[in-house]
């Protein structure tokens, strides 16, 4: 994500950069006027990108699930040019707002001369500036809500459809008030590339087709709570559905008011087109599926996505897998999977972390999973038993290869108790955090 967000920065920055060299200076324009005239574009330029990643990659593209890791960080790359395309616009925004202190302390002398226009593209032009600085602040108070984890979800939801109308107001704001000899160069080549794919992110959201694709049908045959704040569905799905490898995840909609929520799949793949999600009361609609959902019901699953792939393991790598709590749903798959062929099942250490051990629902099927595979050796840590797993138990050496799903406040203490002991083993992590 980071070398994403830098590589985009960065092609920017060279672009807006060799504008400026190429421009020949205005020996009548102040150094300071220009300098806010050059950080008003180039603050612009960032904002309009990093919305335009944000608008493309909400349309779940497949493709980019290699390169960026999964789906899971797509979203979290999703989630992180929103903010950043934001923090831009409040820069431009504060830029713009300048010019008032320039003319109290330099005066209005040496200002960078207005392109002249006129007829309907003047009147659209001010369109276009009316329209970025509404779109701007509504932007402004989608990343609060946003930030703020205790708004609830589903108001969250509706007002976040308005995202892709935001968008076409700041790209129809860019393409009007960008420099227009930017067309003629690098950057405005740049620029329309990524205006282009941020439309297309928008209408192909506005319309509803977000993975349409890859959405099967299906039923609810079975529903059981298997603990006070677990629930287990398990759906058969129409012959449109393409399988899954064990440690996916899908985009699950038992409600067509409510949307999907992504759920890990904690089954195998059968070829028998049934699928298990082991969901956890995190929410409000989450707590109370159990009493609203009952088999015969409908509901729509749509993937898989992931790349949280036992295949991907290295095959000389020493192999410790960690779950906490609910994000032992992955393993489960994994372990499912595994017991057609126990004798080419990985030596593995899996360390289950729980609250209680005692009465946890998964740690009886863990065993017998487990049972079976006499390679993989379980290790179950209860917090109310006083078992509690560090980075020094899991006996890490320079061939060590870590998978991970579960809180990320567990998976922050392991990687820094490991930095500490001076280890940095390869370390998978599911990224579920998609709001």
């Amino acid at each position: 994500m980071k070398t994403l967000f830098a590589s985009l920065i960065a092609l920017l920055a060279l672009a807006w950069g060799q504008d400026i060299a190429q421009t020949p200076a205005d020996p009548n324009v102040h150094a300071l006027w220009h300098a806010r005239q050059q950080l008003l574009y180039l603050s612009g330029l960032l904002s309009v990108a990093m919305l335009s990643l944000a608008m493309f990659l909400a349309t779940r593209p497949v493709w980019l699930e290699a390169p960026l890791g999964g789906m899971d960080r797509i979203y979290r790359s999703h989630k992180w040019a929103g903010i950043l395309a934001v923090g831009f616009a409040a820069l431009h925004w504060l830029t713009e707002m300048s010019d008032d202190i320039l003319k109290a302390t330099i005066g209005r002398q040496g200002r960078v001369p207005e392109q002249g226009f006129s007829g309907l593209l003047d009147v659209l032009r001010d369109l276009a500036e009316d329209m970025g600085e509404w779109a701007i602040y509504a932007l402004l108070a989608m990343l609060l809500i946003t930030l703020w984890k205790r708004f609830p979800y589903r108001p969250w939801r509706f007002l976040h459809r308005a995202m892709p109308v935001l968008y076409l107001m700041l790209a129809f704001h860019a393409a009007l008030l960008a420099p227009t000899n930017y067309w003629a160069q690098p950057v405005g080549a740049l620029l329309l590339v990524l205006l282009s794919a941020g439309v297309y992110g928008a209408v192909h959201t506005l319309l509803g087709r977000i993975g349409k694709a890859r959405e099967t049908s299906g039923e609810i045959v079975a529903v059981e709570q298997l603990a006070p704040d677990v629930t287990t569905v398990v759906c058969r799905l129409g012959p449109a559905w393409r399988g899954h490898r064990p440690g996916q995840f899908a985009f699950v909609s038992f409600d067509d008011t409510e949307g999907a929520h992504p759920f890990t799949i904690a089954s195998a793949n059968q070829g028998d087109h049934l699928v298990r999600f082991q969901i956890k009361a995190l929410g409000d609609y989450t707590r109370g599926l159990a009493q609203r959902l009952q088999p015969g019901q409908s509901v729509r699953v749509e993937g898989p996505y992931g790349r949280f792939d036992m295949g991907r393991r290295k095959r000389r790598a020493r192999q410790i897998w960690i779950a906490g709590g609910i994000g032992v749903t992955p393993f489960l798959a994994w372990l499912e999977a595994m017991q057609a062929t126990p004798d080419q099942a990985p030596e593995a250490e899996l360390h289950y972390c729980t609250r209680d051990q005692a009465n946890d629902a998964f740690v009886p099927r863990l065993r017998a999973l487990c049972a079976a595979l006499p390679a993989v050796r379980l290790h179950v840590h209860g917090a109310r038993q006083g078992a509690k797993l560090t980075a020094s138990a899991l006996g890490v050496s320079s061939h060590t290869e870590i998978w991970f799903c579960g809180p990320t406040a567990l998976a922050n203490a392991l990687r820094q108790g490991l930095a500490a002991l001076g280890w940095r083993p390869r370390f998978h992590q599911e990224a579920f955090e998609m709001r």
